[in-house]
């Protein structure tokens, strides 16, 4: 079964009462929050009617809540990019 992964990118704050409602249906609180529904007609009605503020993604199946915190935790350890004395200066003859 497939799924629409939401994400909402920009508030509602300033708009019609409309798209705030549009966004409560779905399930969007808050920004850069992501929710999963099927596929389907009325759902893929909702998304456009407020396709500017969010960013839509079909996916195979709807990640739980571990695991969509574990695909967000950085690899552990640190890496240097490059050693700010061994840059050349753009303004050294």
């Amino acid at each position: 079964m497939a799924y629409f992964r939401i994400t909402l990118l920009r508030s509602a704050i300033g708009l019609p009462e409309k798209y705030s409602g549009v966004l409560r249906a779905l399930g969007l609180r808050k920004r850069m929050r992501t929710v999963y529904h099927p596929v389907s007609q009325s759902v893929a009605g909702q998304i456009f009617a407020v396709k500017e503020l969010v960013d839509v993604q079909e996916v195979d199946r709807a990640l739980s809540k571990e695991e969509m915190k574990e695909l967000r935790r950085p690899d552990p350890g640190f890496y240097i990019e490059s050693k700010a004395r061994d840059r050349a200066s753009p303004y050294e003859g």
